[in-house]
């Protein structure tokens, strides 16, 4: 039978409850100055646009590979960890760039892009060393495909949908029954336009066409938008993804019969 043997020196001192306590809050004082002074290095970094060029069909980007796990709370913003308790990378990865320069997007915009463009196959090492000041490991750059952007401002002012892109909404005919919690009922395939020629107008689309971006704003509050190709990619050999315009489903949107948002929890009428 195993046994055991556990050998205690008595000479050993042992440290008390307060000690451990200062010992603890020492080191919770360590890790926030070294978060601090990690924060002040980025934001100092993010401000450096290296002279870098893109190629054809290419937008040179930067950044922040963390902005995406803040949140705002409380008037101010906590840590939120998307990594270790969400599966789906739309949720998880970053998507908020700035331009360091582009074709057809301002140099200094603030784009939306893919959320799986920042792989290493699209990175652009040792740049750092372009730009004065500390190198910070949270602020990365890359060279991915226009097609890859979708959304652009400049500021804080509206966003603008890039070249093939638009905007819109879900449509959803109301419960109008005496039950209450009752969803609303989403019509699939068909989107309310919100931006490009067809604004205003009720699409029937192809199938899986409401692309969702998940992003965070400069005061770290989530928001998300839906983009989609009304009239496809001819470059990249993408099909029209708005099929026909639906004038009577447009008719109901337009008198308040339907509703249009994100999901059924925020859908409203649009007067």
């Amino acid at each position: 039978m195993n046994k055991k043997f556990f050998l205690i020196d008595p000479s050993i001192n042992f440290s008390n409850q307060d000690e451990i306590e200062k010992q603890h809050e020492d080191f919770t004082k360590s890790v926030n100055n070294n978060w601090e002074r990690r924060e002040q290095v980025k934001d100092a970094a993010i401000q450096n646009f290296p002279p870098l060029k893109a190629t054809f069909g290419r937008v040179v980007i930067k950044v922040d590979i963390e902005y995406k796990n803040y949140a705002a709370f409380n008037g101010s913003k906590i840590r939120l960890e998307r990594q270790f308790n969400e599966l789906d990378r739309k949720k998880t990865e970053p998507v908020n760039a700035i331009v360091v320069d582009a074709a057809n997007i301002p140099s200094g915009a603030e784009v939306l892009i893919h959320h799986n463009s920042l792989h290493d196959s699209n990175r652009i090492f040792d740049c750092e060393d372009l730009v004065e000041g500390e190198v910070s490991t949270d602020i990365r750059y890359y060279s991915i495909k226009e097609n890859e952007c979708f959304l652009w401002r400049e500021g804080t002012d509206d966003w603008q949908p890039c070249t093939i892109f638009a905007t819109a909404l879900r449509v959803y005919k109301p419960y109008e029954g005496s039950l209450e919690n009752i969803p609303h009922t989403q019509l699939k395939n068909t989107l309310y336009v919100t931006s490009g020629l067809l604004k205003g107008s009720v699409v029937s689309t192809l199938k899986g066409c409401d692309y969702e971006i998940i992003f965070n704003d400069e005061k770290s509050v989530e928001h998300r938008v839906i983009r989609f190709r009304p009239f496809g990619d001819i470059e990249n050999e993408r099909e029209p993804e708005a099929i026909c315009v639906l004038n009577d489903i447009t008719s109901l949107v337009e008198n308040g019969k339907y509703f249009v948002g994100l999901n059924d929890k925020d859908c409203k009428a649009i007067k």
